[in-house]
């Protein structure tokens, strides 16, 4: 009786194993006899908004709400809609708290917004933009150009409008140029907020505000220095933590020389930064050459990039910027090695030749819409001489090491360049690419552009 009631069981689940072995088969054929995509012809710019003064970037908010925000450096923040379209009031407005700007070209303003990881909840974001200065000066007595500010904000009771009294400024800097401010603020996925500051300004790392430094060979040094300010860095801090903000233990300064806030140094303007969505979620930043050499770095946690000792992976003559010094060191004060780009571009000045005013950083591709694109890094030029309206967008192949290999993307409408200045990037939810782009160098009227890189079948 054991027996038969063995073998009726067996039976059965013989005859269930070969039903669902039937099955999965069918659904594999039904898998396999559905049309593959499209294949991708190439890209192309879609527009998504326009009538802005000089958009900087696009943030996703994080909050299931498909929104995003578009960051115009004149001092608004715009918000656009599922659908993608531009709300009719600003989000928020902070021209009256702001420096007055150049119309012509000027690189302070509204620089950087982040949204808090929960910001779902909390509703809290982030923004850096340039203060006037405070009466004096940290050294000199003379009024530097502007006060660098970090500042924490709350949305309102309205999602789609920030409650302008709800500022806390969590970091100030004294400014003595206007220009070289970095600009971009973003949360890591350890959920520390990172900050690019950088080198003072001015030209060489050389004027009021930059500190002597251990090069000898070049005068001044915000770059090199980290003991003195924190120019020339990008920064880590814990806005979770103590007031104003706490510094994350593992910081690579914390307990050792230097500024615990500093998370990597070496740079001169790292203005456009971004996280890889996936992957090692790597830090890959844009930092702005002066004559000869723009760069990519992957940032890394206490790495030195070599500014103003090398220019790019090139030694730097402060004292001739045209021309490359004969002979450099490859190490820092505390030998550690100074980190080559993994991506160079020759700038516009260079005497060999070279097509890029500033190198603009961008993102690594993590959207569904252009396959082929994957994994790839997208950057761009501002333009590729000074007084036109003609960036560039490229994408490099991204690996471990450097250097990476780029190529010009041809796109259907612009295929030789975009017609416009090339401002900053974007990525939403989905991790496909936005441009930010104008027609104007300066922050001045109302042709600034956000445009979204699509797929042509």
């Amino acid at each position: 009786m054991k027996g038969s009631n063995k073998s009726k069981m067996t039976t059965a689940g013989f005859s269930i194993a070969v039903l669902l072995g039937i099955s999965l088969f069918m659904q594999s054929c039904k898998k396999h006899d559905e049309p593959p995509p499209p294949p991708v012809k190439g890209v192309d710019l879609k527009l998504v908004a326009d009538s802005l003064v000089s958009p900087l970037g696009v943030i996703s908010i994080p909050d299931d709400s498909k929104r995003l925000a578009v960051l115009d450096q004149s001092g608004k923040i715009w918000l656009l809609d599922a659908q993608g379209k531009k709300m009719a009031a600003p989000f928020m407005d902070v021209t009256s708290k702001m420096v007055s700007l150049n119309a012509a070209y000027d690189e302070r303003g509204l620089l950087g917004l982040a949204f808090h990881p929960n910001y779902k909840t909390n509703g809290l974001f982030y923004i850096y933009y340039t203060a006037p200065p405070r009466p004096g000066a940290p050294a000199g007595g003379t009024t530097w150009d502007n006060l660098s500010v970090i500042a924490e904000y709350k949305v309102s009771g309205d999602p789609n409008v920030a409650d302008m009294g709800s500022e806390r400024r969590l970091l100030e800097l004294d400014d003595p140029q206007s220009n070289h401010n970095g600009g971009t603020i973003a949360f890591g996925s350890d959920g520390y907020l990172y900050i690019a500051i950088g080198d003072g300004g001015a030209a060489n790392d050389v004027a009021p505000g930059h500190v002597d430094d251990w090069y000898t060979a070049n005068a001044g040094g915000n770059g090199q220095d980290i003991e003195a300010n924190l120019f020339g860095n990008i920064l880590r801090i814990d806005v979770n933590g103590a007031k104003p903000y706490a510094v994350p233990s593992d910081n690579p300064f914390v307990g050792k020389t230097g500024l615990d806030e500093i998370y990597a140094y070496g740079f001169r303007n790292p203005y456009r930064f971004s996280f890889d969505m996936g992957g090692a979620r790597k830090l890959i930043a844009g930092d702005a050459g002066q004559s000869l050499y723009e760069e990519i770095d992957v940032v890394e946690k206490g790495g030195n990039y070599g500014w103003n000792v090398k220019e790019g992976s090139h030694c730097f003559d402060a004292a001739n910027p045209l021309q490359v010094m004969s002979a450099c060191p490859d190490t820092g004060k505390f030998g550690e090695k100074l980190i080559d780009p993994v991506i160079e571009v020759n700038n516009a000045a260079n005497p060999q030749g070279g097509k890029a005013t500033t190198i603009i950083g961008g993102n690594v591709y993590r959207g569904k819409a252009i396959p082929n694109y994957e994994g790839k890094y997208l950057f761009g030029t501002f333009s590729q001489t000074n007084g036109s309206p003609d960036g560039q967008l490229f994408i490099a192949q991204t690996s471990d090491s450097g250097p990476w290999s780029y190529d010009l993307v041809p796109l259907k409408t612009y295929p030789n360049d975009l017609g416009y200045y090339l401002k900053g990037f974007g990525q939403d939810s989905d991790g496909e690419i936005y441009l930010t782009v104008s027609g104007n160098t300066g922050p001045s009227g109302n042709a600034g552009k956000v445009y979204k890189l699509v797929p042509v079948q």
